[in-house]
């Protein structure tokens, strides 16, 4: 398999009781305070791979906005600029304050990326699925390739491991973060480049941010984590409570979570 299309193929509790006690929930005893929720997909991706996640969320009982936006075609900086606008309408249209966000891969930079230059008054909770918040190995051996850049744009350069490059560069999360990794992968030659478990794109350790609330780690590959029940149910917990559903004994403190 060639490199390029091996980029291509990457990009991309009872969890069945837990999703119907979530769905159960009304929108109005929400203690959160959170009544939208912003969708981001990840590099190269439209709003149709996060269209699983909106029904699930929106059976939950939140109202969803999926923001499809040009992965490929701006920096992370020019995207978080795209956000802005968003959020702006979002919230000028629908009277909120703050608003929580499911965000797949490179959404969560994006949204990084926007509360370093906007501030977090309007971000609520933050569900981050497979985002590499520590930068990706495979990015790293690909930056200088010309068919890697031209396929995937100026936002994919930015994503390496270096100090110097952009996802170790934004810092502690300043909000509410619950990090959901994948361990599972369909892609032999990257899951070769990352260190430990991995998903395919990103290596689990890598999904870690200082500040970040929770984290759970579940047995999906990158591309289609956000289509799982399981994650979907998660997702919702999160938002509803700030916490995921952990196996007993498995649950990671506040104390320890962004380490």
């Amino acid at each position: 398999m060639s490199i390029l299309r091996a980029v291509v193929v990457s990009l991309g509790v009872s969890m069945p009781a837990l999703f119907a006690a979530a769905a159960t929930m009304s929108a109005a005893s929400d203690p959160s305070g959170l009544e939208t929720i912003i969708l981001m997909h990840g590099l190269g991706r439209t709003s149709r791979s996060m269209q699983p996640m909106q029904r699930a969320l929106e059976d939950a009982g939140f109202a969803v906005e999926n923001f499809g936006y040009p992965s490929r075609s701006a920096s992370v900086e020019g995207l978080s600029k795209l956000l802005a606008e968003r959020i702006d309408k979002c919230c000028t249209q629908r009277e909120h304050r703050r608003l929580g966000f499911v965000v797949h891969s490179l959404g969560g930079i994006v949204v990084r990326a926007y509360a370093r230059a906007y501030g977090v008054d309007r971000i609520g909770r933050v569900v981050m699925l497979a985002t590499p918040n520590a930068g990706s190995e495979v990015v790293d051996l690909l930056r200088g390739n010309l068919l890697f850049r031209y396929g995937f744009g100026p936002a994919a350069t930015q994503l390496g491991t270096r100090s110097e490059d952009l996802p170790r560069s934004l810092g502690p999360v300043g909000f509410e973060v619950g990090v959901i990794a994948g361990r599972a992968s369909i892609n032999p030659i990257f899951s070769g480049l990352l260190p430990g478990e991995d998903d395919g794109t990103v290596a689990v350790e890598s999904t870690r941010v200082e500040g970040m609330k929770d984290f759970i780690v579940v047995p999906h590959t990158h591309t289609f984590i956000m289509n799982s029940r399981e994650v979907q149910s998660q997702a919702a917990s999160f938002l509803r409570t700030g916490g995921f559903v952990h196996a007993e004994g498995h649950a990671e403190t506040h104390d320890n979570a962004g380490k």
